[in-house]
């Protein structure tokens, strides 16, 4: 007859679950990329409607930078390589960096 282990602690205790450190993404204001091209972007890799592109173009324009998006860090680092490869591809230097939430 097999022996009878007891269940421990660890075996009962329910996982502590926890969410994933969120990375935003901000896109910085440049005096070459055409605004319009700024909206496209926004509107082709964060699926931004027409209105909130172009409000959030006006706030890079106006400000410097805006964030477009709030990611898990893999998905923050591969809507900044699209964005880049459209941009380098275009011929124009818009960047965008990646800034770690602060945790609530």
């Amino acid at each position: 007859m097999p022996e009878i282990i007891p269940k421990t602690e660890a075996d009962v205790a329910e996982p502590q679950l926890q969410r994933p450190p969120m990375y935003r993404v901000v896109m910085l204001n440049d005096d070459f990329t055409p605004m319009e091209f700024v909206v496209d972007i926004l509107i082709r890799y964060f699926h931004k409607s027409e209105e909130a592109a172009n409000s959030l173009m006006m706030q890079i324009h106006l400000q410097g930078r805006a964030i477009c998006g709030v990611f898990t860090r893999d998905i923050a680092e591969t809507k900044i390589h699209q964005v880049e490869t459209a941009c380098r591809a275009g011929g124009h230097p818009l960047r965008c960096m990646m800034e770690r939430e602060p945790d609530q």
